[in-house]
């Protein structure tokens, strides 16, 4: 009650005072009619302030990001779901949705009335330029009268994350240098492939196969030499990351 009497307008407040004014008078100079005019006046933003308080504790909001993860540069959209929940219908709704500034601003609407467990959608846009996390919400509605006496704020908790990732850009094809890394028959093609003398050759140890002996390095080297069992080639390859 203390905070609807807090959100009396200027009009509201006009009219207690000239109420109260009228009452005071009336019984000073014993005016009936002035009295019952006064009463009037002065009731009249009392039971719209008892109505507003009323329907100020009985509203429920849903909000929707699609989708709540986009890159940079990319629209998504906030779908709002505001609902009268009481058996009594709203005045006007001033809604406001807030919004970071990197995503356009705050979000405002004007709702004539809710009708009793009615609801009403409301949805816009938002996009980013910047990269990063971004909170909307919560809502903000201002409940007024259809009189213009009293208009109370209530603001909600619910809010959501809009999370704004990097732009994604397509990279062209293109082949890493390298080869793949393995033995056996890989090892095999690739020997076949460059050639029997371009397979590394290696010193004679006790034990080796006389079947691998390289003659040919053999004689260049003039000791017993053979072909190695088994070369490694390792890939290279080069990933881009933006933090």
């Amino acid at each position: 009650m203390r905070r609807a009497l807090a959100g009396l307008t200027t009009r509201g407040r006009s009219f207690v005072a000239a109420g109260a004014t009228a009452i005071v008078c009336a019984v000073v100079l014993g005016e009936r009619d002035l009295l019952r005019a006064g009463v009037l006046v002065l009731v009249l933003p009392l039971l719209c302030m008892l109505a507003v308080s009323r329907t100020r504790y009985r509203l429920a909001c849903a909000r929707r990001l699609d989708p709540a993860r986009l890159p940079v540069g990319h629209e998504a959209r906030v779908d709002l779901r505001l609902e009268n929940v009481s058996r009594l219908p709203s005045g006007l709704l001033m809604v406001e949705d807030r919004v970071p500034y990197a995503l356009g601003g705050r979000a405002r609407f004007v709702l004539e009335r809710i009708e009793p467990h009615g609801s009403r959608r409301l949805g816009y846009r938002i996009r980013s330029d910047v990269r990063g996390r971004y909170r909307v919400g919560p809502l903000t509605v201002r409940l007024a009268d259809p009189f213009g006496m009293v208009e109370l704020v209530r603001s909600f908790s619910l809010s959501d994350t809009l999370t704004v990732t990097p732009a994604i850009v397509p990279l062209p094809h293109s082949r890493l240098s390298g080869a793949w890394t393995g033995g056996g028959d890989s090892v095999a093609r690739a020997v076949s492939a460059a050639g029997e003398d371009d397979a590394a050759p290696r010193e004679y140890r006790h034990g080796d196969d006389l079947r691998r002996v390289h003659w040919r390095s053999t004689a260049r080297h003039g000791e017993l030499m053979v072909r190695r069992e088994e070369q490694h080639f390792q890939s290279s390859g080069t990933l881009f990351l933006d933090t």
